[in-house]
């Protein structure tokens, strides 16, 4: 019997958030996240009994996560001056409280900064990490492994 989609949110949300907040920011996040269980609310009936209900997810948000930054990269550079409305400043947009995170990996290869993301933020195993990444588990296994010695070169640089 099919789970009801109510607790596949309650289980999964966290970790598709961190996903999320990885690939976007904290700032984009929430709607990728919010288009992710929208699309995985509608596909869900049609999934399989036995499918890794977390790497699904997973991957919906990695592609929501895409579209969204392709979306935004056409999108004309938004002014460095805020924006006035009937003459009253609007308020800039909060700071971003996982900035430091998300510089770091924006500093990571592509595929290391992958394997990171979906093996400990979105805490897939290894085998989902390579098929989202399009390459072997050992590669997967090598670039988690080669990211987590990248991130420690780069904490112990601005440590210094």
């Amino acid at each position: 019997m099919r789970r009801p989609f109510d607790e596949i949110v309650s289980e999964h949300g966290p970790a598709v958030m961190r996903v999320c907040r990885a690939l976007l920011g904290a700032f984009d996040a929430q709607d990728a996240w919010s288009e992710t269980f929208m699309a995985a609310l509608k596909a869900y009936p049609r999934l399989r009994e036995d499918s890794n209900v977390r790497g699904w997810l997973v991957t919906i948000a990695q592609r929501k996560a895409i579209d969204q930054l392709r979306t935004a990269a056409r999108a004309p550079a938004a002014s460095a001056e805020p924006e006035r409305i009937d003459g009253a400043q609007v308020a800039a947009a909060p700071a971003q409280p996982d900035r430091a995170l998300r510089r770091v990996l924006d500093a990571l290869p592509p595929m290391q900064r992958g394997a990171l993301i979906h093996r400990y933020l979105g805490d897939l195993p290894y085998a989902d990490v390579a098929l989202l990444l399009g390459c072997s588990e050992a590669a997967a296994r090598r670039s988690a492994s080669d990211g987590i010695a990248s991130l420690r070169k780069v904490i112990r640089k601005e440590d210094t």
